[in-house]
């Protein structure tokens, strides 16, 4: 079976993710194909926009191919995940810039890498199956696929709260985040190759937001502790918890990456995540969060370092160094 189906209906370029037992989570050769059908599409004439849907009714795309990852970073010289996220970027920056309508159709699951061909583009179509989540900071690793661009640019402190908590959010939850840019039911979707149909969603994350932007507004993942720990609401205990449970490392390089994404454009966003991943898949976390979540199943990672105090500001910033390769071109 094709992971990844191309067709053309009058003048749109329709692509389906198809790997729907595994949530249509990318691989390689997905990433590839898509790339290379996308810089078609651009210099085609007929074609004048191009949709992205998953197949199957649980999942957009869940994420990247971690099993492969995991199995490239628990194989000495292995250089798999380099040439992955180095491809995977690149898409991502292809996505952002692309030069026609680019409409993702999100139906059920959406995180991670499912983000990063999704969020990017003109229009984010979401039903109210819609599950968005960016959880990476949970396996050790920080919110990539051009989220260091992204979450900065959400209202408020939202963006750093999904970024290191691994929120998940519902679908009035995503347009008033601004990741959706229409809502349509799932029985619509059929209708949307032609035209798109927009619905206005209430703001329902007015009151929730207003903690979140008081707790999730620290410099320091430190400081947003002790916000929450100030806040005393059972909200505010279940986010510490949760915050309790992710890698440390990942929390504190996440804070930093958020806050200088703020001021980066894609380009240099992206540039800033290969450096990040190639340093996460050369470390301990990523690796043992993987093993933890998707391999063992035991949900107990064993992080190194095991709490905030113990990762330094120098262990931190050689997350921010460039990769022996050298960085990502675009």
């Amino acid at each position: 079976m094709d992971e990844i189906l191309f067709e053309v209906v009058g003048a749109v370029g329709r692509v389906t993710l198809n790997r729907p037992k595994a949530l249509n989570a990318l691989t390689l050769a997905m990433t590839r194909e898509l790339d290379a059908r996308l810089i078609d599409w651009a210099a085609d004439e007929r074609i004048a926009a191009v949709v992205v849907e998953g197949a199957g009714d649980r999942a957009f795309c869940a994420g990247g191919d971690i099993r492969a990852l995991y199995a490239s970073m628990t194989t000495p010289g292995d250089r798999f995940s380099a040439t992955f996220y180095r491809e995977e970027y690149t898409l991502n920056h292809r996505i952002h810039a692309y030069p026609k309508p680019y409409i993702a159709l999100i139906d059920g699951v959406v995180m991670g890498g499912g983000v990063g061909v999704s969020v990017h583009g003109s229009h984010r179509v979401v039903t109210e199956n819609v599950l968005f989540a960016m959880p990476e900071t949970g396996i050790g690793l920080f919110p990539d696929v051009g989220a260091t661009h992204f979450l900065p640019r959400i209202p408020g402190a939202l963006g750093m709260y999904l970024g290191l908590t691994g929120a998940r959010l519902r679908a009035a939850d995503v347009m008033c985040a601004g990741v959706g840019t229409h809502f349509v039911p799932r029985a619509r979707l059929g209708e949307l190759v032609d035209a798109l149909a927009a619905c206005p969603v209430e703001d329902c994350l007015a009151g929730f937001a207003a903690a979140i932007d008081r707790c999730f507004a620290g410099a320091t993942i430190e400081a947003i502790i002790t916000a929450l720990e100030a806040e005393g609401t059972e909200w505010a205990e279940a986010t510490r918890a949760t915050l309790a449970a992710k890698s440390p490392t990942s929390l504190k390089v996440t804070v930093r990456q958020l806050r200088a994404g703020a001021a980066l454009d894609f380009a240099a966003a992206m540039r800033l995540e290969y450096r990040l991943c190639q340093r996460f898949c050369a470390d301990h976390d990523f690796a043992e969060g993987i093993r933890s979540v998707v391999i063992d199943k035991d949900n107990a990672p064993r992080w190194r370092p095991a709490s905030l105090a113990a990762v330094t500001e120098a262990d931190v910033d050689a997350h921010f160094q460039a990769p022996p390769d050298g960085d990502l071109t675009l």
